[in-house]
């Protein structure tokens, strides 16, 4: 005789699985409710225009940090490039070592 399956609660997220005790698996899963964050159709409006405001201001912060890094990168090369002139002896080169 097959025992029946049994309904047990996901310990994270609150989901019904029905797990099927001969196989030891999950033989169906039922997502939990979800509840709205928002009460009305104005205040979701209200959370779009000011995420779409933060992703632009990220985009243009992106955009500046872009067009800087080649003066960024140029500043380091120029430096490292001072520090190898400054040095007294020439780096060791791999095959110097054998």
């Amino acid at each position: 005789m097959p025992k029946p399956a049994f309904v047990v609660p996901c310990p994270c997220c609150q989901a019904k699985l029905t797990i099927d005790p001969e196989l030891g698996a999950v033989i169906s899963h039922e997502e939990p409710p979800r509840q709205r964050s928002t009460a009305d159709l104005g205040s979701a409006i209200d959370q779009l225009k000011t995420k779409s405001a933060e992703r632009e201001e990220r985009f243009k912060q992106q955009m500046q940090a872009e067009a800087q890094k080649g003066q960024l990168l140029d500043r380091k090369f120029q430096e490292s490039l001072k520090k190898a002139k400054d040095s007294p002896d020439p780096p060791k080169r791999r095959y110097d070592y054998e």
